[in-house]
């Protein structure tokens, strides 16, 4: 959108939620971040239209990246260190929930899974599993974007210029994102290499941080292709969540 001064931002909706939880949860993230140096979006303004919200945001530079590199990489990796602790003082924002046990709100619904086919109901009774053994809710100080992959990244000749896209922020364990982007480069054409150098930095994540974040995200896409993809994006999901099922 354009305003009377001719500066652009970005015009958001999203439904079925409220001003005051946005402002409380993910808007309060990005503004710690923002005072940190984050090239997370301003938020211009928010206002509730009936069961949604509209929000207008900062227009940040860059386009959103097709392929990450490994440049891209290592300043993804220094962005994600720069969310640890910064929710420290701020101990009214909520801390994400994991749903390995039950179903989130439209998302990361457990019982497609169960009904799909042999190998998502296995890898769902290892989710469950998971959950019995790990807090519903991921402790930490952290700020974690929860969405955090290439299409949320903005760059301009190879440097990051924003992360946008927010909408699911909250406290937690930084080390999620990085779960989250690797299911995120997980796609025909990506560099191995760039997929070999995140596979390293999680294999020394604690595994107290790794097993619950890889089971969500396993729930996550396997669930969501499932209800509205193709087979083949199943097994494409399911692939990769197997990976690091034992």
């Amino acid at each position: 959108m354009r305003w009377p001064d001719e500066h652009r931002s970005v015009l958001k909706w999203r439904p079925h939620c409220q001003a005051v939880d946005m402002q409380a949860g993910p808007l309060a993230v990005t503004e710690v971040l923002r005072l940190a140096g984050y090239p997370a979006p301003a938020t211009e303004l928010i206002a509730q239209v009936d069961h949604a919200v509209v929000i207008v945001q900062e227009l940040l530079p860059g386009t959103k990246i097709d392929q990450l590199d490994h440049r891209g990489l290592d300043q993804a990796l220094e962005l994600n260190q720069l969310q640890a602790d910064r929710l420290a003082d701020r101990p009214d924002i909520p801390t994400m929930q994991l749903h390995l046990r039950e179903d989130g709100a439209g998302y990361c619904l457990h019982e497609p899974l169960r009904q799909h086919n042999r190998r998502s109901a296995a890898l769902e009774h290892w989710v469950a599993a998971v959950g019995a053994d790990h807090p519903t809710r991921m402790v930490g100080h952290d700020a974690v974007h929860m969405d955090f992959h290439p299409g949320n990244i903005l760059a301009t000749g190879g440097s990051i210029t924003g992360v946008i896209d927010w909408d699911g922020a909250a406290r937690g364990d930084h080390r999620f994102d990085l779960v989250t982007l690797r299911f995120g480069i997980h796609a025909k054409g990506a560099d191995p290499r760039v997929t070999q150098h995140l596979d390293t930095v999680l294999d020394s994540l604690p595994e107290d941080i790794l097993r619950p974040a890889w089971a969500h995200m396993s729930l996550r896409m396997v669930d969501w292709a499932i209800r509205h993809f193709t087979p083949a994006d199943v097994e494409h999901w399911l692939n990769l969540a197997e990976q690091r099922v034992s």
